[in-house]
């Protein structure tokens, strides 16, 4: 019988200490990890978590993943998901063909860098399917690409403001005024995270990677006061277990649902599965 494991990020704050003085407040992104991880009991995961706030320091994150890596063999699943800010770094390996910026999940206490959550997916063994939901800004593929600056008139049509600070209790997104404060000060941390994997191991993981992000690589996702936008019209579209599609149906209703200015991506990964997507959501 095939085992299925869950873990569930979310983060309503971060360390102020260590992100220059920003503590990155949100309001839903506990909840969201919440309901997930309830979601996933029903469906008969075992739950890891949820890993909320203080709890979600980049070395939990990463000794959770080692040890779900360890238990799950061919034809079992991981349910990953993670709801907070999205920031960037710059990209020192040369695994982003675009913009040269590496993409970041804002966790409590520094940014886990893509290239560490790829390197993590690597040592699932093959014929592991991880299934991620990211409901952070910049998520098309997890991390591949910064998306362009809004403009105040974008902000002011999209938020009624342009004050940064409100915005950012609207979108989840790292400010990049925060970005380029925290990557001076803590550079030789981030540019040996980088320095020690390269694209050639990155490409080296042999579990079915399936991700639904909140967004696109150059869209915002915006938080909400229950659940952000993209976890609540996903609960919205799954109605308790009463949707009875596949995860690219899950997909394409979910998008139907969704503001023009925030479309969630379908993006695949790892050793090809045409089977896994396929498959009913949340299905051991």
């Amino acid at each position: 019988m095939s085992i299925g494991l869950s873990v569930h990020i979310g983060l309503n704050q971060v360390d102020p200490e260590a992100y220059d003085g920003w503590s990155g407040e949100l309001g839903a992104c506990e909840q969201d990890a919440v309901d997930m991880a309830g979601l996933a009991d029903a469906a008969g995961f075992d739950v890891t978590g949820p890993l909320l706030s203080p709890a979600a320091t980049a070395e939990t994150v990463t000794a959770t993943l080692e040890a779900a890596a360890g238990r799950l063999a061919e034809g079992d699943i991981l349910f990953l998901t993670y709801s907070g800010h999205g920031g960037q770094v710059p990209d020192l390996n040369h695994d982003e063909t675009g913009d040269r910026l590496d993409e970041t999940w804002v966790l409590y206490d520094r940014q886990l860098v893509d290239d560490e959550l790829f390197e993590l997916f690597g040592k699932f063994a093959r014929g592991v399917r991880i299934w991620l939901l990211s409901d952070s800004c910049h998520s098309g593929t997890v991390a591949r690409r910064l998306p362009e600056m809004l403009s105040p008139q974008e902000l002011d049509r999209r938020f009624s403001t342009a004050d940064p600070q409100e915005v950012g209790r609207r979108i989840r997104a790292m400010p990049q005024s925060v970005q380029a404060a925290v990557y001076r000060r803590d550079r030789d941390v981030y540019d040996r995270i980088q320095n020690t994997r390269t694209a050639k191991d990155l490409a080296k993981v042999d579990a079915s990677v399936l991700e639904i992000s909140g967004c696109q690589d150059n869209q915002t996702s915006a938080d909400g006061i229950v659940n952000g936008l993209f976890t609540g019209t996903l609960l919205e579209v799954w109605r308790g277990g009463a949707f009875a599609g596949s995860y690219r149906g899950l997909h394409r209703e979910i998008v139907k649902r969704m503001p023009p200015d925030q479309t969630p991506n379908l993006f695949q990964a790892g050793a090809p599965n045409s089977a896994f997507a396929r498959q009913r959501p949340f299905t051991i």
